[in-house]
């Protein structure tokens, strides 16, 4: 059965890596819950072996923290924020700067891919008419949420894992990965700004492209509810941002997090005007099926013990994953093989938990892999999606000119923090 297994993870990583299997229309989660069925239907594991795979308080934390980041959502708080942002549309360097900033701090305290969900489609309206080019500010925006992640506990779901399954510590976490973040914030804001100065002007700057792809006519202004995003109402906003806050201040004390999340989504639930539908409608249950299956993935390769042979033989061959500069290496070279999220839950399996700095090393080389290339992050193929309907085309290779170098230097700041910090 061993061998089965080693098939079966193989097969399935191969396919996410990938990114989807010719002649089928599957994404990364279908290939990776065929993957888990795989494992259950062929005996290499029993369903309750499947079931104990799942580490259900990082599932319940996800889905908590999905359906406080509707509440924000259905109260306009998102919307809101762009369109408030475009004060400073005519002086494009301050619009870049306060994009990326509002951006990294929603991402750290909310989840970056509803950032990215809520922003672009503001941006790219607002950004053609005022005729300037959307890219580099779409790019700002990919990069600021990432690295925004980076800082906590809940800004991204590999964050999560890693806080979970080591039972980190909100603040200590917080104080460890900010530093490193926000430096790393100001230096893709520099490059940036180096890489496209003098070029902010687009080439049509009397017209736009609407979702649907029909060219309109320049409007005075940009109104959220036409890209389906619901009107600001300040009461549920209010409400949203309070149960926020006080969800951020529990995280600081010793009840658990899971359990603190899942009680601020129940308040939530409680509403006399927002549905229940509409609120749980909004979860991403695409991303939770993701992470069940990964689970139960990954646990079947750790059952029969193989994931312990390939770490031995890395320490072999001078790659110890214990290594902070050597985890680091491969944190970022196979979470652009197979995205951060599978990365992450491979390499917490046969790591030693008890160094709990090697942690706060992982969450920050796995978050800003994600920048490197278009398919290091959900959060980056949001943005080129949905940007896609507006007109506007980012390529893999115009990313990777931003994204590179943001990157590099990233993780130059990250091991001269390691340096500092250890």
């Amino acid at each position: 059965m061993a061998g089965l297994a080693a098939i079966i993870f193989a097969v399935t990583y191969a396919g996410i890596a990938l990114g989807g299997v010719p002649g089928l229309a599957i994404d990364r989660t279908g290939i990776a819950l065929l993957g888990a069925i795989a494992m259950v239907a062929t005996g290499a594991m029993l369903p309750q072996e499947a079931a104990r795979a799942i580490d259900f308080p990082t599932i319940l934390l996800l889905y908590s923290l999905m359906v406080v980041a509707a509440q924000l959502k259905l109260g306009g708080f998102y919307s809101r924020a762009a369109v408030r942002i475009n004060r400073y549309i005519k002086r494009p360097a301050v619009f870049l700067g306060a994009l990326m900033l509002v951006s990294a701090v929603f991402s750290a305290l909310l989840a970056n891919d509803i950032v990215c969900l809520a922003f672009t489609p503001v941006l790219c309206g607002s950004l053609m008419d005022a005729g300037l080019e959307p890219v580099p500010f779409l790019l700002g925006l990919a990069c600021a949420s990432n690295l925004g992640s980076a800082a906590t506990i809940i800004g991204n779901p590999q964050n999560m894992l890693i806080g979970q399954v080591a039972r980190l510590g909100f603040g200590k976490f917080l104080l460890w990965c900010a530093p490193p973040s926000a430096l790393s914030l100001a230096t893709c804001y520099g490059v940036i700004l180096f890489l496209y100065r003098g070029k902010w002007q687009g080439e049509n700057k009397n017209r736009k492209t609407t979702p649907s792809g029909q060219a309109e006519e320049k409007q005075a202004a940009l109104s959220p509810d036409k890209n389906g995003w619901p009107p600001y109402d300040r009461h549920q906003t209010r409400k949203g941002l309070l149960i926020t806050a006080a969800l951020i201040a529990m995280f600081f004390t010793p009840v658990p997090r899971e359990l603190s999340a899942i009680i601020a989504a129940g308040v939530l639930l409680a509403s006399r005007k927002i549905p229940t539908r509409s609120l749980l409608g909004l979860v991403d249950w695409h991303l939770i099926t993701l992470f069940c299956s990964l689970f139960i993935v990954v646990g079947g390769m750790v059952k029969y013990g193989m994931p312990g042979h390939v770490v031995a033989w890395l320490g072999a061959h001078g790659m110890d994953i214990n290594h902070p500069y050597a985890l680091s290496a491969i944190a970022v070279v196979l979470s652009n093989i197979v995205s951060n999220v599978p990365a992450v839950m491979l390499l917490l399996k046969h790591m030693d938990l008890r160094v709990t700095k090697n942690l706060y090393v992982l969450a920050l080389s796995s978050t800003y892999a994600g920048n490197l290339f278009i398919v290091g992050s959900i959060a980056n193929l949001i943005i080129v999606e949905q940007a896609r309907t507006y007109g506007v085309r980012i390529g893999f290779r115009e990313h990777a000119r931003v994204g590179v170098p943001v990157t590099l230097l990233s993780m130059l700041i990250a091991f001269a923090w390691i340096a500092m910090a250890w």
